[in-house]
């Protein structure tokens, strides 16, 4: 057996923390721009009693679905935990998947190809070195976004930088069609120039769209929203999202009550799929700050076809990304002349 065919055959079944089974989807309808600008409405814990009776919005967001983020193996070594992505929640039209990763060295996700689609990197804590084929390498430490829109073909390596427990989030974000064979490129925010704002006890940090009347620089080919928000203790937050889009919250750490004013408490590594409307209430009645991320996007309603690290609109061309990385071409002219470090 070839060395490619060897790594082919072993990026298919090991890869990031986004590798998981074939799966095939309907998915919803895009208009590209850049994101859909709203205010929230934001109330303090020391509200009158008849604004916080009244109404913030005409179709409130409610709880539809939820689903704990169970530990599970990936990549080589790490420890993941899948919400959107597991047989409980396979899709989300445009979000394939969410992981929240926690890896200590030598464990990490070694070289690995990808096509179809974008990963949003988002660190918690601690640091994650990346390298590509194309010479690209940085990395990023807590606070931090990576924004990779692998297009037609990257192939890369997302390894620990430091000593310790490296935590984050990966969130795989669908490409349209017309963009899934597009060159790939990347936006990177450090911590210091990620857009925030702090109103009666809510903060938050805007990566993609706007919150609080802070809005992010970064591009969303497929449209979508994605704030980090942490909420003082008796702290509320009514946030308007597009209607028409789909939306969910990953709770990140502490408990909060969603959707509903009498619903029960959500505690840390709960996914929360929010059903339509205009906007999401949070209310943190806990002993502790509340910090979840809210993420929403506008659906591309296409075929959504997987095999490991592809994602198409056919079968077909799912064959056809798996001969051009084994051929090196279309794109990953590169893959067969290249590993990383991390590699070595």
């Amino acid at each position: 057996m070839t060395t490619t065919m060897m790594r082919l055959r072993q990026h298919l079944g090991l890869a990031s923390p986004a590798i998981y089974t074939s799966a095939i989807g309907r998915l919803g309808n895009n208009t590209p721009h850049r994101r859909r600008t709203t205010r929230p409405r934001i109330m303090s814990s020391s509200a009158s009693d008849s604004a916080s009776s009244a109404a913030p919005f005409e179709k409130p967001r409610a709880v539809v679905n939820k689903v704990l983020a169970e530990s599970q193996p990936e990549g080589q070594g790490a420890t993941v935990r899948r919400s959107i992505g597991r047989h409980e929640l396979r899709n989300l039209d445009p979000f394939l998947m969410l992981d929240e990763f926690s890896v200590s060295k030598p464990a990490g996700f070694p070289d690995h190809p990808h096509r179809g689609f974008e990963t949003v990197t988002y660190m918690l804590e601690g640091a994650f070195t990346h390298q590509d084929f194309a010479g690209h390498k940085g990395t990023i430490k807590t606070g931090d976004v990576q924004w990779m829109t692998a297009g037609r073909g990257i192939v890369h390596s997302e390894m620990p930088a430091g000593d310790g427990v490296q935590k984050g989030l990966q969130l795989w974000i669908n490409l349209s069609s017309k963009d899934k064979m597009i060159e790939p490129r990347y936006q990177e925010l450090e911590s210091k120039d990620i857009s925030r704002a702090e109103v009666d006890g809510v903060e938050a940090r805007v990566i993609a769209g706007e919150a609080l009347g802070a809005a992010s620089p970064v591009y969303t080919r497929t449209p979508t929203m994605y704030v980090d928000f942490t909420m003082r203790l008796g702290s509320r937050l009514h946030q308007p999202v597009p209607e028409g889009w789909n939306a969910f919250v990953y709770v990140v750490d502490g408990e909060g009550v969603f959707g509903r004013e009498k619903a029960a408490p959500t505690a840390a590594h709960h996914c929360l799929v929010l059903g339509p409307g205009d906007g999401l209430s949070v209310w943190n009645r806990s002993d502790r700050p509340l910090r979840f991320v809210l993420v929403a996007g506008k659906p591309l309603g296409e075929p959504v076809v997987q095999h490991g690290p592809f994602v198409m609109n056919s079968r077909a061309e799912i064959q056809q990304a798996m001969e051009d990385y084994y051929y090196g071409k279309n794109g990953f002219e590169r893959a067969s002349q290249w590993s990383s470090s991390a590699s070595s």
